[in-house]
């Protein structure tokens, strides 16, 4: 019994070996009785590319180097249009929509529209950005008809209280009617809210290694 097994087994091995040469070999011609070489075996990515057509460079080089974009960053999506949401102010630098949960009757997020990590990752390079961020605040304020400055709310959530690592600044009017959750989520000399005056001074405060 035993030797009749290893009999069968190198029978399957030879038929096994002889169907690997025949592959090889490829299919017989009928002239001449020779054989054609089977054509070499192709990378599949290769292959998938050619079924997939032309690839646009031009398309390819800007997702290659798309910087400033988070993919799994919400407000990434709001300001690519990738979300519906309503964009009161877009340009190459500030980006501004409406709080989805509103804590006063005029309640925006003011965004840098490139990534921009939160209040906590920034530097004294960014104090142009801060203060540009207040200015287009102010803009859409004036364009919604709200002419008193002097009671609004402008902020931002010190980690690890934002929700969204996006820097937002918070815009809140008029302040006088926050309602009583929203004075103490934006509660003013809190350690989770900080106002833009303070954020700055904190800038101005760091090295330029910082």
């Amino acid at each position: 019994m035993h030797a009749g097994s290893e009999k069968r087994g190198r029978g399957r091995a030879m038929l096994r070996q002889e169907a690997a040469e025949q592959m090889n070999r490829g299919p017989s011609s009928s002239s001449g009785g020779r054989r054609r070489r089977a054509p070499p075996l192709r990378d599949p990515a290769a292959m998938a590319e050619e079924a997939a057509g032309p690839v646009d460079i031009s398309k390819a080089a800007d997702m290659a180097t798309d910087e400033g974009y988070d993919k799994k960053c919400i407000f990434c999506k709001i300001v690519r249009k990738e979300m519906s949401a309503e964009l009161l102010h877009c340009d190459e630098e500030i980006s501004c929509f409406r709080d989805i949960k509103p804590g006063a009757p005029h309640h925006y997020l003011v965004v840098p529209t490139r990534h921009v990590g939160n209040c906590k990752s920034l530097t004294k390079q960014h104090v142009p950005l801060v203060q540009r961020m207040v200015e287009v605040g102010k803009e859409i304020l004036e364009k919604n008809n709200v002419t008193d400055l002097s009671d609004v709310r402008f902020g931002f959530h010190w980690p690890p209280f934002c929700s969204v690592s996006h820097l937002h600044l918070h815009v809140l009017a008029p302040a006088s009617e926050l309602g009583f959750m929203s004075r103490i989520f934006y509660r003013l000399n809190s350690y989770w809210f900080v106002t833009v005056d303070q954020l700055i001074q904190l800038l101005n405060s760091k090295s330029e290694t910082d």
